[in-house]
């Protein structure tokens, strides 16, 4: 005989989310993204609704990366001196949702570029890709608040996502997205109380709940997966009984975190017992990415072509089971 399901019964759900605008809403994109909108846990179809599957932004640098691994550069260095190429590539042959640009080359210590460079950058990608665009500022907070607004104006109407917004300086970007229409991402350090203090104190300033998506600041497989992902998990929980502080989408940065890991990207010659880079490296990335998309990750930011697809194919894949 055969038993019915046991059903879990929730009163609240994720906020839904546009990323990109169309000639239609006053952008430019040819699609738009939309994630959020979940009634239930992750890929629990039985007990809720969820109407938007996870999507894949790939990690674009305004600057050819001096330090990523050599089998990362293998498949994508003939395109590093020019982000629209190397976008375009990404796009065309590997189907990505989204375009993360993170501009690192702004740094005062890797190149210092200016926000009219940036500027120049953004509008190029902008006028030669038709999927929304992610933009994350690089790290400096002074730098940042100069490049991150310029961006926002140049970008007015796109309903770009911008980041990151954190609890020490978050003033600037959110008036530069409230003034410009784009959404922003709120970063905290694994923590949900900062997680949940920083989404008010945006909101305080008048931006709304359903604009903002927040980045939980995950690790890699083996380094403090496990933390980032109960954290994920409280705050989703959260959500789901009417926390709407927390209601909000997740960006999880699982590919360049991937491979900052030893396991990644060290060489065969150091670790000949670890097996080829390549296979390794994707590896990494591949169960990263999978366990962050269990713990309720709607946008993952990768990097390896190949881990990319794989990783769409396992999305589909969950998505068929309802």
């Amino acid at each position: 005989m055969l038993k019915e399901l046991a059903q879990e019964k929730w009163s609240g759900k994720i906020n839904s989310i546009n990323i990109g605008a169309t000639k239609e809403e006053g952008g430019s994109r040819t699609s738009v993204v939309k994630i959020g909108g979940q009634a239930t846990l992750p890929f629990i179809f039985n007990d809720g609704d969820i109407p938007h599957r996870p999507v894949i932004a790939a990690e674009v640098w305004d600057i050819a990366p001096n330090d990523w691994s050599s089998t990362l550069n293998s498949e994508l260095e003939d395109v590093y001196s020019d982000p629209v190429s190397w976008s375009k590539k990404l796009i065309d042959e590997f189907k990505v949702d989204l375009i993360c640009l993170k501009l690192q080359g702004a740094h005062p210590d890797l190149g210092d570029r200016t926000p009219t460079q940036e500027v120049k950058l953004v509008k190029d990608i902008i006028s030669n890709v038709g999927v929304p665009l992610i933009v994350i500022g690089c790290g400096d907070d002074s730098k940042d608040n100069l490049i991150l607004p310029a961006c926002t104006e140049a970008t007015k109407g796109e309903k770009c996502l911008f980041g990151s917004a954190v609890q020490d300086n978050y003033k600037t970007l959110v008036a530069a997205c409230q003034a410009d229409g784009h959404n922003i991402i709120a970063e905290s350090p694994i923590d949900i109380n900062i997680a949940k203090q920083l989404n008010i104190l945006i909101h305080e300033m008048g931006f709304g709940l359903d604009k903002i998506v927040i980045n939980p600041t995950v690790g890699a497989l083996g380094y403090g997966l496990e933390y980032a992902y109960s954290i994920m998990e409280r705050a989703r929980l959260a959500a789901l009984t009417g926390d709407k502080m927390v209601a909000q989408p997740f960006i999880c940065f699982s590919g360049p975190e991937a491979w900052r890991a030893k396991e990644a990207k060290a060489s065969i010659e150091e670790h000949p017992e670890w097996g080829k880079e390549l296979e390794r490296g994707v590896i990494w990335e591949v169960l990263t990415s999978a366990t962050f998309l269990q713990s309720g990750a709607d946008i993952l930011v990768m990097r390896h072509p190949k881990a990319i697809s794989t990783v769409k194919g396992y999305i589909t894949k969950l998505m068929e089971i309802k």
